[in-house]
């Protein structure tokens, strides 16, 4: 182990090194933030956020968050690719639903939190 510590000694350094060592893991950040760009756009939220409610075919999403088929296309590839959501065909239909990893569960109990703080009036079934 390096003896990694800090310029300036402002408090306690003992876990200065395991810290530096999970920030110098760039890769495991560009994973995260990737995720989180995903959920940047408001048109991927709203379809991540239904995605975890039920499981849908890409019309009836279009149809749910008044998007046309081709958009909501290209918003779940990019969902898929991140790993938040999966898909599986039947007959000539895909059906769409957020994954069931870890990451995804989290991220709809975080989104569903935020939106009960933010939006403390809604109504609806989310």
């Amino acid at each position: 182990m390096s003896n990694f510590s800090l310029p300036h000694h402002h408090s306690d350094e003992s876990d200065a090194e395991s810290i530096k060592k999970t920030l110098d893991n760039i890769e495991n950040f560009n994973k995260v933030a990737d995720i989180f760009k995903q959920l940047g756009d408001s048109s991927r939220l709203r379809i991540f956020c239904l995605l975890c409610h039920r499981e849908e075919c890409v019309i009836d999403i279009a149809a749910m968050v008044d998007m046309t088929t081709p958009a909501v296309s290209h918003h779940l590839k990019q969902l898929k690719s991140s790993g938040l959501i999966t898909g599986r065909r039947d007959g000539k239909e895909v059906y769409y639903k957020a994954s069931d990893t870890v990451e995804a569960e989290y991220l709809h109990k975080t989104v569903d939190k935020v939106m009960d703080i933010t939006c403390p009036g809604r109504t609806d079934i989310l």
